[in-house]
């Protein structure tokens, strides 16, 4: 068994339920495959670098699976056929792995906090920290003389 990684971009206008069915496809493509779904890791919605489809935004998602090399072909397939899906890549992480340590990972994976969550608590110290200055550069004086 291998380990993989793929991350897709799907359509950030999609509605909830259409997006959650495309996330269950995935899922059900997974299990249909006899893979082993690790981490399903929603990133969210992202600027993207450059325009994909005419949309400058994109919906990020990365999903962690063990798997054969069919199971990624079918994945891909209906990746490339679905119109919600803008852009797909899928990397191989591991050569040979065991299901004992992808049970080990999924387990791991389910007990960290997600990047999003990490995001947020990131950028709620650094706006603390501008605020801080902010107030700092309204109580200083110049030290200019008077002509």
């Amino acid at each position: 068994m291998r380990k993989y990684e793929t991350v897709f971009i799907s359509d950030p206008d999609l509605q909830d339920q259409t997006r959650t069915d495309l996330f269950d496809k995935v899922r059900n493509i997974i299990a249909k495959e006899n893979g082993y779904l690790i981490d399903f890791d929603d990133w969210g919605s992202k600027k993207l670098s450059y325009e994909i489809k005419k949309k400058l935004r994109g919906h990020y998602v990365c999903v962690t699976y063990g798997g054969s090399g069919e199971l990624v072909k079918e994945l891909e397939r209906n990746l490339r056929l679905s119109d919600d899906v803008m852009k797909f890549m899928t990397i191989l992480l591991v050569e040979d792995v065991t299901l004992e340590q992808l049970e080990k990972e999924a387990e791991e994976a389910k007990n960290k906090p997600k990047k999003s969550d990490e995001a947020d608590e990131a950028s709620d110290k650094e706006s603390a920290v501008d605020d801080a200055s902010e107030e700092d550069d309204d109580d200083t004086e110049t030290d200019e003389e008077p002509e």
